[in-house]
């Protein structure tokens, strides 16, 4: 049996890092050879997890083809989200909780999908199915995951399984997880040290639009003017990508973790589907969104209807 490479998608947040991990360990409890590795580094809030638990970072790679010839995909199934030359390998194995868009295969495979608010909640449950227990340090890394991705379960995308499975972890790794999380969440928004170029590429996806690459960047903090005061600067290194990297439009959602607000600054063209997505017209390059923090759920969506109509 030939080794195969698990990893999540690019700009990789907590989720992809953790779930590429715990897939990982499934999987070799399970009899595989596989090993997790990254598509990028570590951003703060992930880098924060890591230490809290001891845990190294992912080998990074760029190619999967010089190594393996098959893979696992975790946390995403986009080809424009994934490794560079994911073409040039068979993806035997995914496991995600997103929208499949532009994934095909020559050959069947296992895949596992299921609208939950995080990947690593899919993934506890194929634990459970399959019997193997759960080391406390992975129930810790998993259990922030879920944190992360549901925004300490306040996530619009958060689901009651969301909700029984962060107990049950918080329970094994024996963890408050109400205040580790907050602390957690807190370590990923502290924005003074970073480039514009850093703040954009942390948590940033691309999107095929009917025809537009639309990258879709979010930024978390807990005082938004703490990104509003830079958005002149955030614009420019957005444009500078949408350039460099041939995106049509950049959309960067700042987002206050604290009350659950964002506001949302625009770079590029066309801008009339972001207006009719929102119901709202642009001012300043910028739309208020109350009430908005996941980009899956309440971005993404009306972003695909607007652009189709």
């Amino acid at each position: 049996m030939s080794k195969e490479l698990i990893f999540g998608h690019q700009s990789p947040d907590t989720d992809a890092i953790v779930a590429a991990k715990a897939l990982s360990y499934l999987d070799n409890k399970l009899g595989m050879d596989t090993e997790a590795v990254a598509l990028g580094e570590p951003n703060e809030e992930t880098k924060f997890v890591l230490d809290y638990f001891d845990e190294p970072a992912l080998r990074v790679i760029t190619k999967a083809a010089p190594e393996v010839s098959e893979v696992m995909l975790v946390d995403h199934n986009e080809p424009q989200q994934s490794v560079s030359d994911i073409a040039d390998v068979t993806v035997t194995h995914v496991v995600d909780h997103h929208r499949i868009a532009g994934f095909e295969t020559t050959q069947p495979l296992f895949y596992r999908a299921e609208p939950l608010g995080c990947c690593s909640t899919v993934i506890y449950k194929l634990f459970k199915e399959n019997n193997v227990e759960i080391p406390a340090k992975l129930a810790g890394l998993m259990l922030s995951a879920i944190i992360s991705d549901t925004l300490l379960l306040k996530s619009p995308t958060t689901t009651p399984t969301d909700v029984a499975v962060v107990k049950d972890l918080a329970n094994i790794a024996k963890i408050d997880y109400e205040a580790y999380g907050l602390d957690m969440l807190k370590a990923g928004t502290n924005l003074a040290s970073k480039s514009e170029k850093e703040l954009i590429d942390a948590d940033a996806k691309s999107f095929e639009l009917n025809g537009s690459t639309v990258r879709v960047a979010q930024i978390n903090t807990v005082d938004l003017a703490d990104v509003l005061d830079r958005q002149v600067a955030l614009e420019a290194a957005a444009k500078a990508e949408n350039a460099a990297e041939g995106y049509d439009l950049f959309l960067m959602l700042a987002t206050n973790i604290l009350d659950s607000n964002s506001e949302l600054i625009i770079a590029g063209a066309p801008t009339e589907p972001v207006e009719k997505a929102f119901g709202k017209k642009i001012e300043n390059n910028r739309l208020s969104l109350p009430g908005v923090v996941s980009r899956k759920k309440q971005v993404v969506p009306p972003l695909t209807d607007a652009f189709n109509a």
